[in-house]
C-alpha cells in the first residue's frame, strides 16, 4: 500500500503541484481513508520527503541507463532533457519552485543531492565532448559544469520564467542550445544543427 500512496501522491504533486494536493485528495483518489496513508506516512511533509526521494531516484535511474548508451555527448544531453521532460510532465506546476518555497529543507536537501549527481553527468559529458572533437578542448570543465547546473535550477524560477509565458519545454531547448553554442566545436555544431532542425514543429 505504502508504494501505492507514493505513485500516486508523486503523480499528483507533479501535475498538480506540492501545495494545491491535500491529504484528502490523494486519500480520495486512492479510494481509501486518509487514516490509511497515516498509518504510512506520519504527516503531508514526511510524504513530500518521501515522494521526493523516490522521484529523485527513478529519474536518475533513467539519466544512468542513457548514459550507459553511449550516444555522442550532444545527443545524450537531449536525450536526457526528452526523457526528464515526459516524467516530471513537462513540470507544467513548477515542483521544484513549490518544493522551495513551501517545503524548504526539503528542497535543500534534494537540491544538494541533484548537484552531486549532475556535476557527475554533466562533468563526464564535457570529457566525452572534448574527447570526441565535439566541444572545445580549451574549455574549463569544472566552471562549464557548475554554470550549467545553476542555469538549470534558475529556469525554474516562476518569477523569472513565468509558466504563462514560458513552456519548460521550450526553455530548456532555448537553454540547452545556448549552453552547447559555447562549447562545441564546429563539428559539435553540425550535430546541434542536425537535432534543432528534426525537432523543430
Amino acid at each position: 500500500m505504502k508504494d501505492k500512496i507514493l505513485h500516486k501522491s508523486a503523480e499528483m504533486f507533479l501535475n498538480l503541484g506540492f501545495k494545491s494536493v491535500t491529504m484528502d485528495d490523494i486519500a480520495f483518489e486512492l479510494g481509501v481513508s486518509k487514516k490509511t496513508i497515516y498509518n504510512h506516512f506520519s504527516n503531508k511533509t514526511d510524504l513530500v520527503e518521501e515522494v521526493t526521494a523516490s522521484v529523485f531516484e527513478i529519474v536518475c535511474t533513467g539519466i544512468d541507463l542513457i548514459s550507459s548508451k553511449e550516444s555522442n555527448p550532444i545527443e545524450e544531453l537531449y536525450e536526457i532533457k526528452r526523457f526528464t521532460m515526459e516524467y516530471l510532465k513537462n513540470e507544467k506546476t513548477s515542483p521544484q519552485y513549490q518544493l522551495q518555497k513551501y517545503y524548504p529543507k526539503i528542497y535543500a536537501t534534494l537540491k544538494k543531492k541533484q548537484f552531486g549527481v549532475m556535476q557527475d553527468c554533466i562533468t563526464e559529458n564535457l570529457k566525452n565532448g572534448v574527447e570526441q572533437g565535439l566541444y572545445r578542448a580549451s574549455i574549463d570543465i569544472g566552471f562549464i559544469s557548475r554554470i550549467y547546473f545553476h542555469g538549470i535550477m534558475g529556469l525554474k524560477d516562476v518569477d523569472l520564467f513565468p509558466l504563462k509565458q514560458f513552456s519548460m519545454n521550450n526553455i530548456m531547448e532555448f537553454y540547452l542550445e545556448y549552453h552547447l553554442r559555447g562549447i562545441c566545436t564546429e563539428k559539435g555544431m553540425e550535430i546541434v544543427t542536425k537535432i534543432i532542425t528534426k525537432n523543430q514543429p
